[in-house]
């Protein structure tokens, strides 16, 4: 079954290119998802705005709830059954790999994009299934957010993904970080490939990546690495990698001590 996907933005040439390239072009032409993209203004009344002042005063301008509900309700006519909106908005909750996931599975999705102060609130308490930031900070609108979105849930669709190993794989697929990777050739001017890739050991190259994902994890996003439950081989990983990377042992000690009550 073709998963349906809308944008409903007041810029929807924006999302041109983002339909005729990569991951997005080939769940096209596989007929693995269906993408339109709607235009709120062409529901307004001539002369009327899209937006207006905000009651209670304060900056900018924000967009009127009724030619967006018109859009929104076009655009669920236009897909012949049930679509969840998503508002992307900097109020949001934070978007993952697992919300990703989760949405993959949803049939027909309308992708809401809002501009200067966002929409009247009306609006989003009645038409707005989620509202889902990628981030702590504000972008001038939502399209960018929509079009981020969509590649990440394109990629858990079946068939999308040539290789979907490599999905697998991902970081965040396991609240860890993806190990480093390489290609050849095997030396050039910037270094070579670390002997244990190359060795054809795959218990060795397997604990290699472990190693390198939890290193890298717990540098990075402790937050990740505190989802984890990790035995005592996964701390001396850990403390191997730091080695490696020059950590003198008292730092190394200071560091891991944020386990010293988990284990």
């Amino acid at each position: 079954m073709t998963k349906k996907y809308a944008f409903i933005s007041v810029f929807p040439e924006i999302f041109v290119p983002f339909s005729q390239s990569g991951i997005v072009k080939k769940a096209i032409d596989l007929g693995l998802i269906q993408i339109k993209s709607f235009n709120p203004r062409d529901f307004l009344n001539n002369k009327d705005r899209i937006d207006d002042k905000v009651y209670g005063g304060g900056p900018g301008m924000v967009f009127k709830s009724e030619p967006i509900q018109k859009c929104i309700n076009h655009t669920k006519d236009t897909f012949s059954g049930s679509s969840k909106v998503i508002h992307l908005s900097a109020s949001g909750e934070t978007f993952t790999a697992q919300t990703a996931r989760e949405l993959s599975k949803e049939d027909s999705l309308i992708f809401l994009s809002s501009r200067y102060e966002g929409l009247d609130q009306r609006l989003i308490d009645a038409e707005v299934d989620k509202e889902i930031s990628i981030g702590d900070y504000v972008l001038t609108g939502g399209e960018i957010p929509s079009m981020v979105l969509l590649e990440a849930i394109i990629r858990f669709i079946d068939g999308a993904v040539g290789d979907e190993e490599s999905v697998k794989n991902d970081s965040f697929e396991n609240a860890l970080l993806e190990h480093p990777q390489y290609t050849r050739p095997e030396k050039n001017a910037l270094g070579e490939v670390p002997e244990t890739l190359l060795s054809g050991n795959h218990d060795q190259i397997e604990k290699w990546k472990r190693k390198h994902s939890l290193g890298k994890t717990f540098l990075r996003r402790q937050d990740l690495i505190r989802q984890h439950d990790l035995n005592q081989e996964d701390i001396d990983q850990i403390k191997e990698f730091l080695s490696d990377l020059g950590y003198e042992s008292d730092r190394i000690a200071e560091l891991l001590s944020i386990f010293d009550n988990e284990n």
